[in-house]
Order: C-alpha cells, then sequence, then structure tokens
C-alpha cells in the first residue's frame, strides 16, 4: 500500500494576478519496511537458537549413554574379576 498524498491548494491573488498554486507531496519513509526486516532478523535468530539448543540436547543424551555404557561395561569386569577371586578360594 502507497502512503503517497498530494496536496493541491490554489490560492487567488486580490489583485487579480495569476493565482499562486502551492503542491505538497508527502511520501511514507519506509517504517513499515524497517520493522518487517527486524522480525525478519529476530525470526531468524530464534530459528538458530531453537536448532541448537536441541542440537545440545542430542549431544548431552549421547554423552550421558556413551558413559551408562562405560559404568556397565566396568561394572561387569569388576564382576568377573570378584567370581575369578570367588572360585580361586574355593
Amino acid at each position: 500500500m502507497s502512503d503517497d498524498r498530494v496536496e493541491t491548494t490554489t490560492t487567488r491573488r486580490a489583485d487579480g494576478g495569476a493565482p499562486n498554486v502551492t503542491v505538497i507531496e508527502r511520501r511514507g519513509g519506509g517504517g513499515g519496511l524497517v520493522i518487517g526486516l527486524v522480525l525478519l532478523v529476530a525470526v531468524i535468530v530464534a530459528a538458530v537458537f531453537l536448532i541448537n539448543q536441541g542440537k545440545n540436547d542430542t549431544l548431552k543424551t549421547e554423552a550421558t549413554t556413551a558413559v551408562a555404557k562405560d559404568v556397565g561395561d566396568a561394572a561387569g569386569k569388576v564382576g568377573d574379576a570378584a567370581q575369578t577371586a570367588a572360585n580361586k578360594i574355593d
């Protein structure tokens, strides 16, 4: 939508000379475009933040899973060592 506006004012001279014509043009300053660009940048920043947050959660989950597996393997080795020691005592 265009904010262009033209006003024309004609005044007649008292002495009968040529009338004075004043033309005033007003145009929009482009404020809507600036607001739109700011909102677009805000949406992009929010999307990048949310995508990175999801990646961080996935990395934390994978790291926790790997540590739990390692702890389970170590517990299994301790159990095997205890069983071997118990068999030697008998």
